[in-house]
This record gives structure tokens, sequence and C-alpha cells, in this order.
């Protein structure tokens, strides 16, 4: 049986602090969060936050801005516009990982357990270093591309049932629960591209208006790049959006069997 073990530097060592609600609050949430600062040279460690929730909106971010406004400023996480969209505050909330400002407190039973992305470095507290993701999402040239030119002042139209085939691809908000909830991305992240990339390839080589099918299709053919992908549809379960990233992969080997046939 193979063993892992953390490194030194990686392992929960660190003293923990437990922040207590004001006395006499009726309705009390424990947030149990990982904590880490580069700049202290300690190892991570949990603090542990009682929040009361009848002074708290309903949402894991809304209480997560309570604990930094309220208890310890120090707590750092991404955060933007609180409805879904800008994907900031992507995090692992219960084993699960997830948008916290569409994540409801009261879904999390018992304590609530929260950590940054699996498989990233960590910058600080919550906020994972998405550099080489950002690379990776740049490799796939992830903007229209055409040979022929557009005549001056006309558009590249497409009809009502080619943009049809875009929906379920163009939503995504990059917001990563995919890729870091992807045990193959975990093993092979150098080289494999990871479901969220895949799904924004997937979304150029769908668009009726793209001209360079046969070379996006080319960069992607690599036993890595593209066939690390085994179907495990974590991707699906934690995708925030609702999209199937492992549907927009199967999609593109399809396109390129049906080249080499």
């Amino acid at each position: 049986m193979a063993e892992f073990t953390l490194p030194k530097n990686s392992r929960i060592t660190g003293k923990s602090r437990h922040y207590k609600a004001d006395a006499g609050a009726n309705r009390v949430k424990s947030f149990k969060i990982y904590r880490y600062d580069p700049e202290t040279g300690q190892n991570p460690r949990y603090d542990t936050y009682e929040v009361n929730l009848d002074d708290c909106g309903p949402m894991v971010l809304d209480a997560l801005i309570k604990i930094k406004n309220e208890l310890d400023p120090t707590l750092t996480f991404r955060r933007s516009c609180r409805e879904g969209i800008c994907g900031s505050c992507s995090m692992n909330m219960d084993g699960k990982n997830g948008l916290a400002c569409t994540t409801a407190i009261e879904d999390v039973k018992g304590e609530v357990r929260i950590t940054p992305l699996p498989h990233c470095d960590v910058i600080k507290d919550l906020v994972p270093d998405f550099s080489h993701l950002y690379a990776q999402y740049a490799s796939v040239q992830p903007w229209l591309k055409t040979a022929t030119p557009t005549p001056s002042g006309k558009e590249r139209l497409q009809s009502p049932e080619d943009r049809e085939k875009l929906n379920g691809l163009y939503e995504c908000i990059l917001c990563f629960c995919c890729s870091t909830s992807c045990p193959s991305y975990w093993w092979n992240g150098d080289r494999f591209l990871g479901p969220a990339i895949l799904l924004a390839a997937y979304r150029w080589l769908a668009d009726s208006r793209d001209e360079m099918t046969g070379e996006r299709l080319d960069q992607l053919e690599d036993p890595f790049r593209l066939y690390r992908c085994h179907t495990i549809m974590n991707c699906a379960n934690v995708c925030p959006k609702g999209l199937n990233p492992a549907k927009a992969i199967a999609e593109t080997k399809k396109l390129i069997a049906e080249r080499a046939a």
C-alpha cells in the first residue's frame, strides 16, 4: 500500500485559536478555518470562530465577512460579486469545493470546516495560487480565431442552432472548483490541462465562427494534455454553475477520433 506524507512545513501543527461568540447568543455556529501566513514561517493551523447566526447573513461568505470585520481582521480570502458570477470565493467547505457566496450555512451540518481549494499552493489562508491554471488557460488561446477576413463593418453571424451548441460551455466562471477536485489533475497537473481548461478549449471548438479547429485539435492531441481524463466526474459534481466539463472533454476526444477515421 502506498503511503503519502505531507512536507514538514505543510503539516497542521500551529497553535489553534478559538474565538467565542458574544454571551447571550442563541444560534451559534462554529467555523473551523485553515490559517497559513508564509511570512511568519510557522506551519498552518486551524482557528475556530463562533458566529451568532441571528446576526449574520445566510451564506458562508456572509459568515467569513462577519468574522473578518468583527472577530479577526487578519483572516484572508477572496471575494467580489457575492452572486456566484465572479468565482472569486471558491474554497473547500465541509470537504466539497464550491463558492462561499452560494453555499448556505444551514446546508452544512455541525461545524463548518473551511480550507483552500485542494492541490494549489497557498498564498495566505484561503487564497490559492492560480498562476499555473491561468497559464494553462492562456495556452488554449480562448478567443475567436479566423483565417478569412471580416468585411468592414460586418459581424460574424451564426444561426440560433449553432449558438445553442455553446450553452453549457460559455458560462464557466473560472472558479477552478472542478480542476482542483480532479484526482487526475492532482497527480498530473503539470501536463494535464484539467476540466476547467478543457471545457474552455471545447467552447471554441464548438463555435461555428472559429476557423482553427484543426490547429486547436493538434494542440490538444496529447497523452497528457487531454487523455488523462478518466471520467471520474468530480468536475460535474462540484461545478457551481451546473456545467459538465467531462462531457466537453468526451466531445473533444470524439472530434479527434473522427478526424483520424
